[in-house]
């Protein structure tokens, strides 16, 4: 199912302004939800990112119109995943943001991914970029994840670890990397060029109430080779346990802290769509 127009549509051919500048320059951002129940897990995190994201890029936000596709997408489909995308909208050539622009907001939905999936992991040669702004958003450039994936396939992994220009690590492609060091959980900082992910900030909130020690703070790659588990956490996988990087096997799917943080999540997705 697809929205747009204020709408409910069948089909994924709409009007597109062929001067939009989410096609022609990459000015937009996205966001994608998990959907239990009709209903979309963590649903405020969600709008209140992408609208502080918008507000970053000097973007209009139509708080009331992105929350209204949500929920008509997540009623439609019952169970699955919601990605919505927002772009500037039309303008003419040439960088310079125009005044006149109106955003353009569409949604998607997709069937129920699998979640806590194990993951064969590679680290990638292509840089995180810490030092700018997008790093930070679901902007729409994703050249570099895609490129960085197509090698990692290559060589029969499933993702792909990205380090930054300082050495430290950053993200996979598409989510947030947390590791074990003995009783710590820790995972980088925002400031090494990190998304504030909506299930990171879910498990550093809760991570006390499971008697874990969490801290945020640059690893070197020196640092992986101590790591006693890794997983990677995203809207729709939740919680993935690394098996395996730089060809290391790891036993993370076996962790005992990561079975807890996998019942705390799945417990939190039935407390917010199936009650």
């Amino acid at each position: 199912m697809f929205w747009f127009d204020g709408a409910l549509h069948e089909t994924s051919i709409a009007p597109v302004d062929l001067t939009d500048r989410g096609l022609t320059l990459g000015d937009g951002l996205f966001d994608t939800t998990l959907v239990r129940s009709g209903r979309v897990f963590q649903r405020q995190a969600h709008l209140d990112r992408l609208a502080a994201s918008a507000a970053t890029l000097a973007m209009p936000f139509d708080a009331k119109m992105a929350a209204q596709a949500l929920d008509t997408l997540a009623e439609s489909i019952g169970n699955g995943g919601i990605r919505l995308t927002l772009t500037r909208g039309g303008g003419g050539r040439g960088l310079a943001i125009p005044e006149t622009a109106k955003p353009f907001l569409f949604g998607a939905s997709f069937p129920p991914p699998p979640v806590f999936p194990r993951l064969n992991v590679v680290t990638t040669t292509i840089r995180r970029n810490e030092t700018s702004p997008v790093a930070r958003l679901k902007a729409l450039p994703y050249l570099d994840a895609i490129l960085a994936l197509r090698e990692a396939k290559a060589q029969g992994a499933d993702d792909v670890l990205f380090e930054n220009t300082s050495g430290h690590v950053a993200c996979f492609s598409v989510a947030n990397f947390f590791a074990f060091f003995s009783d710590r959980l820790v995972t980088p900082r925002l400031e090494d060029g990190v998304l504030a992910g909506t299930i990171r900030a879910l498990i550093l909130a809760r991570a006390k109430s499971l008697g874990l020690v969490a801290e945020e703070r640059s690893v070197n790659r020196a640092e992986l080779s101590r790591a006693d588990a890794i997983f990677a956490t995203n809207s729709l996988r939740l919680l993935a346990p690394c098996q395996m990087l730089d060809g290391r096997s790891l036993d993370s799917a076996q962790h005992k802290s990561i079975e807890a943080l996998q019942v705390m999540l799945e417990t939190a997705v039935a407390d917010e769509c199936d009650t």
